[in-house]
């Protein structure tokens, strides 16, 4: 089955549902770049009657940005005939901002979806209290692994909608202005496949996985993750053969991340590592950075304040690598209790004057 077919059948499954999010237009699309095709190859069959053979004429539809075709001889196929004129009115600019939209809303739409699935799973204090006394009189495991599934296959989906309406968009205008547009996603933090929460995901399905005895597989038919032995690479495999490996090992010390945190740049770091780049106390935290701080790989500032502490990630180290999981935490904490110490009585000489 083509992959249009398989993301509209998608489409119409997750139309029934009550949390339906924005996706990529796929079939508009994909039907535009196709009629977009359909001109120029008319107007390369009209070229012989058009008085320029320097450039060939092509269209000024949203997604072209070549010249204007508008200069075509009475009575010939151009862009602003009859028939062209509603489909090809529109300039590049426009194709790509419109895509660009759907891609944030996309991204947003997916982050706040997961945010609210993880609060349930790790939720502090009163609120994790409040949620296990909901569990003894129903058992919400199964609806939130079903959720998991739901946002990992959205995820995955958009994202190779995206992927390939850049590649035919390039293969139609034999350009690069596609690979350019995914280029300034990453940048912009819109690639859904590079988003952190994609790795949470990943970690709740093991650690849900581990805690039921592999119950995880009934429900994931489509969807596997697993964690290397030394628990630097994290796998997400599915369907078709496409998988996805996350480096999991901290840009900083060198090891595999502890009490992570993702950046806002999407870039992990262990917590006493992301505070020491930014000469901040650990019992400060990381969200305690100035904005002028900058992130030790990419140089981005102002990336602190937004940063997301992974909390499945630290519980499924917590399990898996339980050893290494206390030496580090017994580490981190003296490290703390020390700062801590030297922090107060700073302060404290400070205010007494001496």
């Amino acid at each position: 089955m083509k992959f249009g077919e398989t993301f509209m059948e998608y489409l119409q499954g997750e139309e029934g549902s009550d949390k339906f999010c924005p996706h990529v237009e796929y079939k508009r699309l994909k039907k535009v770049l196709k009629s977009c095709r359909a001109c120029k190859a008319a107007l390369k069959e009209s070229n012989s009657d058009v008085e320029q053979h320097d450039h060939e004429p092509s269209c000024q539809f949203q997604s072209c940005q070549s010249a204007d075709c508008s200069g075509t001889k009475e009575g010939t196929v151009g862009c602003w005939g009859q028939g062209y004129y509603f489909q090809f009115a529109i300039f590049a600019d426009k194709f790509f901002s419109e895509l660009e939209k759907e891609a944030s809303d996309i991204a947003g739409c997916f982050s706040s979806r997961v945010r609210r699935l993880l609060q349930l799973h790790t939720a502090p204090g009163l609120q994790k209290y409040l949620v296990t006394l909901r569990q003894c009189f129903k058992n919400d495991q199964q609806a939130m692994m079903q959720e998991c599934q739901i946002l990992i296959e959205y995820a995955m989906m958009n994202a190779i909608a995206m992927q390939k309406i850049l590649k035919k968009y390039d293969k139609v205008h034999c350009s690069v202005n596609g690979r350019n547009f995914k280029s300034k996603m990453r940048a912009e933090r819109l690639e859904i496949l590079q988003s952190p929460w994609l790795i949470e995901l990943g970690a709740l399905y093991l650690n849900f996985n581990e805690s039921n005895s592999g119950k995880s597989n009934e429900i994931f038919s489509h969807f596997s993750c697993n964690l290397s032995d030394t628990g630097s690479i994290m796998t997400l495999m599915f369907p078709d053969s496409v998988k996805l490996e996350y480096d999991l090992t901290c840009p900083i010390c060198l090891d595999m991340v502890f009490n992570p945190y993702a950046l806002g740049c999407g870039h992990l770091f262990c917590k006493s590592c992301a505070c020491t780049a930014a000469s901040v106390m650990m019992f400060q935290g990381v969200k305690a950075a100035s904005d002028v701080s900058k992130c030790p790989v990419c140089r981005e500032v102002g990336i602190y304040g937004n940063a997301v502490r992974m909390m499945e990630l630290d519980l499924l180290q917590k399990k898996r690598f339980k050893q290494y999981w206390k030496e580090r935490h017994a580490s981190e904490r003296a490290e703390m209790v020390k700062q801590s110490k030297l922090y107060w009585d700073h302060q404290t000489r400070y205010a007494i004057g001496y």
